[in-house]
């Protein structure tokens, strides 16, 4: 059964940065696509990036160029480069992989496997 784990979330200051990584058991990260989530208590889980098999990217336009979704393929991990943090990016983290929605929609939650999440908190 495909478990994912995320890892890496913390406190920091505004402008501050943070990686999160994620790790998956029975799926291979590169045969697929794979996203980061967020969600904060009162609102939706909203997409943050995404990567397809080939490594195409795409990013919401809230954290464009200040996140880079990446993978190491050798190890199996999923990472999220957060630089710049900002308060409103406070929020539990998911990675999801299995996707299977429209193409093209690869920020829309539509994935089958989900991680338990880690807490980022931005204040100062």
């Amino acid at each position: 059964q495909v478990q994912l784990v995320e890892s890496g979330g913390g406190s920091v200051q505004p402008g501050g940065s943070l990686r999160l990584s994620c790790a998956a058991t029975e799926y291979t990260f590169s045969s697929g696509s794979m996203g980061w989530f967020r969600q904060s208590p009162g609102n939706v889980r909203e997409g943050v990036a995404a990567m397809d098999y080939v490594g195409a990217t795409l990013y919401a336009d809230f954290v464009k160029g200040r996140f880079t979704i990446s993978r190491d393929n050798a190890k199996n991990l999923l990472y999220l480069q957060m630089n710049n943090l900002k308060p409103e990016d406070t929020a539990m983290y998911y990675c999801a992989t299995g996707f299977r929605g429209a193409p093209g929609a690869r920020l829309d939650p539509a994935y089958a496997y989900w991680g338990q999440g880690t807490q980022v908190t931005v204040s100062s």
